[in-house]
């Protein structure tokens, strides 16, 4: 646990009592500070409360003995609207922060030179961060891994000159740590997404582009996007910040390019992708690409001599992101549940050249699936589930045979059966639901240790038949 001292002898408001809520008041109460904390769930406070967590009525407190606000990520800052707690904290006078926050002032005031990569996008962020960790472990780093993925960022060791912090930050923890300055901050793309939380694209893609213009030594930018172009060519005008750009549409002069499976710097073949089905798929070509110019943008004593090939190549994959499951016969099943969005999902569909029985449905997002009809013709069948199933049933029309499955266990079940009967090789049963999952699901990843379990249960009666 990092001990966050900043506020020692002073006292903070703490709101929204979940994993980093709760490693957060530990953190402060390590470091010598009093805490308040509240939760607007019962149940979240009932379990702070058995862990020892010192509850206060948030609502009727005494705001003027607050120095700071700490709010979960998850909790609304500007829109919709502000929470209730953003709004006292506002008129009180006080900041507002989150824990990622606490991560960097405590990194500035005991060691500002510890190495930190930091790495954001609409898509691809979680990938690119554990592909970046596994690098640089492999070449035999002490590597602490948080932040939006894994373990919340004050549950890590602290901050050291040779431990390297490798850190996926969400819009939503980036809009609560003006502070963030990485040694090396990545921005792979910007597409629409949590519009609900940011108000405008324009909103969201300017959040995002804090991370990257606050990086101590290298910003890596995506540049296949409009939004991360102008950003990139922005920082690149202003000179304060060196700019590595990453592509797989064309070649880069001050970057890295992907084409055919393969990384390309300066013309010269960096290293190969193809036959590694964890990177399989243009959109991990980009991520392999920013991994590996984010890995080198640090000092070279955490590089050095280090086998990119042989690291890229054990790289075991991201949990519920084009997972392979299993395998029946010919038929691959592919667990995709971090797919949330229609974006997300092109990148599964576009890596597999047909025979795709894909699951999709959920509480779908703004723009639905209208945007991937160029893949509809890979479709063999498609299986809809939850509240988006007439939506989208409208959108495949006649263009892709489908069926009303409601549940994601009845959804696997007919999509496994006709995958099999066709016995096609090459074919996959792909979840990628381009939804979020919270009509049927807590979380993707309870979705996907669902499809993952529903999937076991066929192989286990196929081997008992």
């Amino acid at each position: 646990m990092i001990r966050v001292t900043a506020f020692k002898d002073r006292t903070v408001a703490v709101f929204g009592l979940g994993a980093s809520g709760l490693a957060t008041v530990r953190a402060l109460e390590a470091g010598g500070a009093r805490v308040a904390a509240w939760d607007d769930s019962v149940a979240g406070r009932a379990a702070a409360e058995e862990a020892g967590v010192p509850l206060v009525d948030l609502a009727s407190a005494d705001w003027s003995l607050f120095a700071a606000l700490v709010l979960a990520p998850g909790v609304p800052l500007t829109h919709p609207e502000p929470h209730w707690t953003v709004e006292k904290a506002k008129a009180a006078g006080i900041e507002v922060i989150g824990d990622v926050e606490l991560f960097f002032r405590e990194r500035a005031a005991t060691c500002p030179q510890a190495p930190v990569i930091a790495i954001t996008g609409t898509n691809g962020k979680s990938t690119t961060t554990a592909l970046i960790a596994h690098i640089l472990g492999s070449f035999g780093n002490d590597v602490q891994l948080g932040g939006n993925i894994g373990r919340a960022v004050l549950t890590l060791e602290a901050p050291a000159p040779d431990r390297i912090h490798v850190l996926e930050l969400s819009s939503f923890q980036i809009d609560l740590a003006p502070g963030a300055a990485p040694t090396v901050a990545v921005l792979l793309n910007v597409t629409p997404d949590h519009i609900d939380r940011h108000g405008t694209v324009e909103h969201y893609a300017e959040v995002k582009s804090r991370l990257v213009a606050n990086a101590g030594a290298t910003a890596v930018i995506g540049v296949d996007d409009d939004w991360c172009r102008r950003i990139a060519d922005t920082l690149e005008a202003r000179g304060r910040t060196k700019v590595r750009r990453i592509s797989v549409r064309a070649a880069v002069a001050d970057g890295i390019y992907a084409q055919d499976a393969k990384l390309y710097e300066n013309g010269r073949e960096r290293a190969a992708l193809d036959g590694i089905a964890t990177l399989r798929g243009a959109h991990n070509w980009q991520n392999a690409a920013a991994a590996v110019a984010a890995v080198e943008a640090l000092p070279e004593r955490f590089h050095a001599g280090g086998d990119l090939q042989a690291a890229l190549r054990s790289f075991p994959g991201l949990a519920h992101r084009l997972e392979v499951v299993d395998k029946i016969g010919p038929v691959d099943f592919i667990n995709d549940s971090k797919a949330t969005n229609a974006d997300s999902t092109e990148k599964a569909l576009a890596s597999f050249a047909g025979d795709i029985y894909w699951i999709l449905g959920g509480r779908p997002k703004a723009g639905g699936i209208a945007t991937l009809a160029a893949y509809f013709p890979r479709i063999a069948r498609a299986y809809l589930i939850g509240e988006a199933t007439d939506a989208f049933a409208a959108t495949l029309g006649e263009s892709v045979p489908f069926e009303r499955c409601g549940t994601l266990g009845a959804a696997v079940r007919r999509a496994a059966d006709d995958a099999l009967a066709a016995n096609r090789p090459g074919s996959v049963v792909l979840l990628s639901p381009a939804c979020a999952s919270y009509d049927q699901f807590r979380n993707f990843e309870e979705r996907g240790d669902a499809f993952r379990h529903l999937v076991a249960e066929r192989v286990a009666g196929r081997a008992s038949a």
